[in-house]
């Protein structure tokens, strides 16, 4: 029986607190956990409206919301007090009355439509101020705010430390349920990057720095007339994503667009995903070529695989190709546009960025040098238009189904 539960999930149902914010690292659960209160609110009382925000549709299909999925699927409990899920418009409504609404809001007046009984802006640091304080306005209960501390930003500067404020810091190690593979990940940052490490490792406010992509922007989609360069590919398995994007070009510059980002994925699923994607047998790709026998195996699969031209220095100079141009990354990259906010120089030890970036985050990074390798070298030379116990007790398994049955 679903349903076990983190000391997030404690924490936020038990807070009295008009805002109830969760700063923390990858992997602490805490969208999970806030996610599960949400259901729990929604089945406690009739009636209620519950807005859960996130900075646009594919951010909250790819996180939020399939979190909700995932938790109506594995309670019993849940599926009975849920009467319908509408897959358009993105809505949860409970037998009681109450509704879950997944929604995106473009600036301040738009915000301004609906009122709430409770909001959960998600991943808030990419969601600008002046939306969530028309949301907030309009929301009559409590209001949960979750976001890894990349940097300060409104929520440290206009609420934290405020009355009626509660600030939950939390990170892999307050999840019971976070894979072990990650842990040892997230904690060898320490090795790599302090700062990364403080931010991804313990969900302390970071001041990242030193971001190797600076020269990126958010677009809705490919333009029309956009000439395919390559498709890009890097190989994962087990720990580490299989990450495949396609490169386009058009008046000097270039437009992202992430296919598939996944773990687990054998050369014969990769092939299928290739299909899947639209990726035409004709389309040239580029792989890593660290894999030549992975290279071969897609060849006889019938796709048209090149490993990429690596050789010395191959790393810095792929990105100095790169950032010759203007990289626009469709709003639909969801993980591309992740690593491009983390990915960063590498530091000596007194702090000083050195020419080599942090092996962390580029699953989807690579794929794009590999393309610049192999496509773009040649026109590159040209000009280019308070904190939580980790140790606390969980609550018992049922407590979460002991909950929601109360409706």
């Amino acid at each position: 029986m679903y349903p076990q539960t983190s000391v997030l999930f404690k924490y936020n149902y038990e807070a009295k607190q008009h805002i109830v914010i969760n700063q923390g690292g990858t992997s602490s659960g805490k969208t999970f956990a806030i996610l599960q209160v949400i259901f729990c609110l929604a089945a406690k009382a009739e009636k209620q409206v519950i807005t859960v925000v996130g900075q646009d549709i594919p951010n909250l299909k790819a996180g939020a919301l399939r979190d909700a999925l995932s938790i109506q699927s594995s309670s019993e409990t849940l599926k009975r007090l849920i009467k319908t899920y509408n897959k358009t418009d993105r809505i949860f409504e409970l037998y009681n009355g109450s509704i879950i609404e997944f929604k995106s809001y473009s600036n301040g007046q738009d915000a301004k439509s609906g009122k709430r009984d409770y909001l959960f802006v998600n991943e808030a640091n990419g969601i600008e101020w002046e939306v969530f304080n028309e949301l907030a306005l309009r929301t009559r209960k409590r209001i949960y705010i979750d976001y890894n501390p990349n940097t300060g930003f409104w929520a440290h500067e206009k609420l934290i430390g405020k009355p009626d404020v509660l600030l939950l810091i939390s990170d892999h190690r307050h999840n019971p349920f976070a894979d072990e593979n990650m842990r040892k990940k997230v904690e060898a940052l320490k090795n790599e990057d302090i700062e990364l490490w403080k931010v991804y490792a313990r969900g302390l406010t970071g001041k990242i720095s030193g971001l190797v992509f600076n020269n990126w922007h958010l677009c809705d989609d490919i333009p029309n007339g956009a000439k395919m360069i390559a498709a890009g590919l890097d190989f994962g398995f087990s720990n580490d994503q299989t990450g495949c994007l396609l490169l386009y070009k058009q008046n000097g510059e270039l437009w992202a667009d992430e296919m598939f980002y996944e773990t687990g994925l054998t050369n014969a699923d990769i092939s299928k995903k290739l299909q899947s994607a639209g990726i035409g047998r004709s389309t040239e790709i580029i792989a890593d070529s660290a894999e030549p026998k992975s290279i071969e195996e897609l060849k006889r699969l019938g796709w048209q695989v090149n490993a990429a031209k690596k050789g010395a220095d191959s790393v810095k100079n792929s990105i100095d190709i790169l950032k010759r141009y203007t990289i626009n990354i469709t709003r639909r990259s969801i993980n591309l546009r992740k690593e491009l906010s983390k990915y960063k120089w590498k530091t000596d030890n007194s702090g000083k960025a050195i020419n080599q970036p942090v092996d962390a985050y580029n699953h989807l990074i690579d794929p794009l040098r590999y393309i610049a390798l192999n496509k773009l070298k040649i026109q590159s030379l040209k000009k280019c238009h308070s904190k939580l116990p980790v140790t606390a007790d969980l609550p018992g398994r049922g407590i979460f189904e002991e909950i929601i049955g109360i409706a």
